[in-house]
């Protein structure tokens, strides 16, 4: 076996180490131009644009969601204010009419005893108590909201009257003779009067 000259050798010994420095330059650039922390990398850029807009995305979801959730509540608001406001309105109803009727069986008392003053002698002490027991009925009736409706001489209304002959005396559409009063309860009625109307 012969001898390997000193000189080849050491020329053989750079040329490898050369190659070594060669392939860890390029070993080196491929890494750089993959390296997630390198800022002015083309697959960083994409992967952070990638990402921003996932997180603008969902951003965008949950403001949405939130909207929702307020409008929502804003509604079940609405809906509680209001189921609350028509408890309020018929509780108040309530009161207003628990008398109706209890009040429209005595307006039958009150009409008997106006038929009684009307047919009593003036000078009959009777007739004088029968007055006496009508004003104190008609008192505490109008203290409980209950009024009368006494239409004489006035437009004829339907809502209120209730016409059940013609008084040739009377003017055109307009109540001429009472026959029986009419009574409401808060407002709304309990008894039309019963009228003639003139035509």
């Amino acid at each position: 076996m012969s001898e390997q000259n000193p000189n080849q050798e050491t020329l053989d010994q750079n040329v490898a180490h050369e190659n070594i420095d060669h392939n860890d330059s390029i070993l080196e650039e491929t890494m750089k131009e993959f390296d997630p922390q390198n800022n002015s990398g083309e697959e960083t850029t994409i992967e952070n644009d990638i990402n921003l807009d996932t997180f603008i995305a969902r951003i965008s979801e949950l403001e949405g969601e939130v909207k929702q959730a307020k409008e929502g509540t804003a509604r079940a608001n609405a809906e509680a204010y209001n189921a609350q406001k028509r408890m309020e309105q018929e509780a108040d109803k309530s009161k207003k009419f628990a008398l109706q009727k209890f009040a429209k069986e005595l307006l039958d008392i009150v009409d008997n005893l106006e038929r009684a003053m009307e047919s009593a002698d003036a000078n009959d002490p009777v007739a004088e108590g029968v007055q006496l027991t009508h004003k104190a009925l008609v008192a505490v009736l109008t203290k409980n909201g209950v009024e009368v409706v006494d239409p004489q001489g006035e437009k004829f209304n339907a809502d209120f009257h209730e016409a059940v002959g013609i008084d040739p005396d009377a003017a055109a559409d307009t109540v001429g003779t009472v026959l029986q009063k009419g009574y409401s309860l808060n407002g709304r009625l309990l008894r039309p009067a019963m009228v003639r109307v003139g035509q």
